[in-house]
Order: C-alpha cells, then structure tokens, then sequence
C-alpha cells in the first residue's frame, strides 16, 4: 500500500539535517507506531436484560426436587470430616 503524505519544507530540512532522509523517516515512525500501538480490544459482549436473565433462571425450576432442611446444616456438609 503506498500512502502520501505532505510535511513542510522545514521539517524535510531537520530530518535531512540529521542525515536522515524524510520518506524514510515517516516509514520508521509509522513502524514504530505500529509496533507500539495496543492491541484491540475484544467486542463488546451484549448487554443482557436481567428480567431475561432471571426468567431463564427461573425456568424449569419447578423440577428441582424439594429438600429438607436438614438438608443445609453445618453438620450435613461436614458430616464426613471434622
């Protein structure tokens, strides 16, 4: 790909100064430019409307068997260890 890019006399003539030439000079900074620049960000991830969220949650809970509360004690889940 080949890009044009206008700079001033001036500019030409301190990047020359400094024994460089100008077109070379621009393909170093926009190099430079890339090497440096930050990766992309990933896409964003849509937004989610929590009454959907909660629904879909929620669906088939009805299946779920009950249990006794016996069920959710201290003793229930370290019944096995001390």
């Amino acid at each position: 790909m080949r890009i044009t890019l206008d700079i001033s006399d001036e500019l030409a003539g301190r990047i020359q100064a400094h024994g460089l030439d100008p077109q070379s000079f621009a393909q170093n900074l926009i190099d430079d430019a890339a090497r440096n620049a930050p990766l992309p960000l990933p896409p964003a991830k849509p937004k989610v409307d929590m009454k959907t969220l909660l629904q879909e949650m929620a669906a088939d809970s009805e299946k779920i068997p009950q249990l006794p509360d016996e069920a959710f004690t201290r003793e229930s889940f370290y019944r096995d260890h001390d």
